[in-house]
């Protein structure tokens, strides 16, 4: 398998035909991947530095099992810092595993929808996406850039998979020891090969005339975000 160049093989878990129960396991095997995998910290990192006051709207786009929003509830919980949650998943099935994962007490609001004929009324201050952009081809990444730029008012994060040998191969051996599902498996290795280096993001960037600050991240991960 070259990594020269971005993968356009799909991933099983895109195929709408799968069967909800299976899905709702392979989504939630992939929060555990972000836990095991620190995916969560940059966010919040990003986060406490552009919104340390709260009173802020964040919304999160592709949020699957809604792992990185009920992280950062109780983040903002633990710091007293009063935030409005919600979400958009174009897949109507994580929602409603979002919601089933989500304790009664904690105020988040997942919506099904396409990010592309989003027009959220009011914008919200922040939007964040992680380990979405990959699922997009190029030209919806910029496409995807432009709509983040003039949609969120003060701010956007993405985090997404590094494109790199070391996950590439070590992904399937981490899966097989934490029993993952084998779906999970698959389209993770998959997804690594459908992931960014440097230059993708800077000619992304370029190609949708925006802004951005490019940070590489531990582990095997990029954060791109808007300028201050």
């Amino acid at each position: 398998m070259t990594l020269t160049y971005r993968s356009t093989e799909p991933e099983i878990m895109d195929d709408p035909g799968l069967d909800p129960a299976v899905y709702a396991r392979c989504i939630g095997d992939l929060a555990k991947v972000n836990r095991v995998t620190f995916t969560h910290r940059p966010v919040l990192r990003w986060l406490a530095a552009v919104a340390p006051a709260g009173g802020v709207s964040v919304l999160d786009v592709a949020f699957g099992d809604g792992d990185l929003l009920r992280a950062i509830a109780r983040w903002a919980d633990k710091r007293g810092v009063a935030m409005r949650l919600s979400g958009i998943d174009l897949n109507p099935r994580s929602a409603a595993a979002a919601w089933a994962a989500t304790p009664a007490g904690m105020d988040i609001v997942y919506r099904t929808g396409d990010v592309f004929e989003a027009a959220p009324d009011p914008k919200p201050d922040f939007i964040v996406t992680s380990q979405f952009t990959h699922h997009l081809d190029d030209r919806q990444l910029v496409q995807f850039l432009r709509w983040l730029d003039r949609t969120a008012q003060r701010g956007w994060y993405i985090t997404d998979l590094h494109r790199h040998a070391v996950p590439y191969y070590g992904f399937r051996v981490l899966a097989r020891l934490m029993g993952w599902h084998r779906i999970v498996a698959s389209d993770g290795t998959v997804s690594i090969a459908r992931g960014f280096r440097r230059a993708d993001w800077q000619a992304a960037l370029a190609a949708a005339d925006v802004q951005g600050d490019i940070r590489w991240q531990f582990p095997f991960r990029y954060g791109v975000s808007s300028l201050p």
